[in-house]
Parts: structure tokens; C-alpha cells; sequence
């Protein structure tokens, strides 16, 4: 979700947002699948490896992902993130998302 070309591409988001995915973006706002899947194409300056990362399974079908994330915006803007994936019968499902800025 960090690449422009998987970010941007709404076929992509489709098949890995699960229909009622929501986030708690680092800004505070709340963001739907619609809203995330309209959003307009931008450069995304992340830096990789994400640190951190992270996958623990709850159970086989459900599993949470944390890192912190490292975004050259106008400042560089370091996040705590984690989300929520779910096992389906077409593959992994983000169904939330959740970034608390780091000061």
C-alpha cells in the first residue's frame, strides 16, 4: 500500500480492501474504502524497509500487521501503524487501518 503502483491502482485496492474496510488515519480522520480508493494518484515518499514490521496471527484466518512507518512530506512524518487482515476464499483482506503520529 506504500508503492504508488499498488496504492493507486483500483483493481489492486478492490480485491485487498475488504468492502467495509475503514482506517483511523495519522491525521485523525476516517477514511472508508471509497474514500481510500478515490483518493488521486501522488508520489508516496516512504522509506523501505518499514520498520518494525510485523505480522502476528490471531487465529489462521486473522492476523495483525504493525510497523512504523518513515514519510517525507514537507517534514519527515513517522507513524505507529497496524491493521487488520482477514482470510478469505480470495485471498488476504485489510479490513482496518490505524496510524498514531510519533512525536
Amino acid at each position: 500500500m506504500w508503492k504508488p503502483q499498488t496504492r493507486f491502482d483500483k483493481e489492486y485496492l478492490e480485491q485487498t480492501l475488504a468492502p467495509d474496510f475503514f482506517e483511523f488515519g495519522r491525521s485523525g480522520r476516517i477514511y472508508t474504502k471509497e474514500i481510500t480508493m478515490s483518493a488521486p494518484m501522488q508520489e508516496i515518499n516512504a522509506k523501505f524497509p518499514l520498520k518494525d514490521f510485523q505480522i502476528k496471527l490471531i487465529d489462521e484466518n486473522v492476523a495483525l500487521i504493525t510497523y512504523i512507518s518513515e514519510v517525507q512530506y514537507e517534514e519527515l512524518e513517522i507513524a505507529n501503524r497496524s491493521s487488520i487482515w482477514s482470510k478469505t476464499l480470495d485471498g488476504w483482506q485489510m479490513r482496518f487501518h490505524q496510524g498514531t503520529p510519533v512525536k
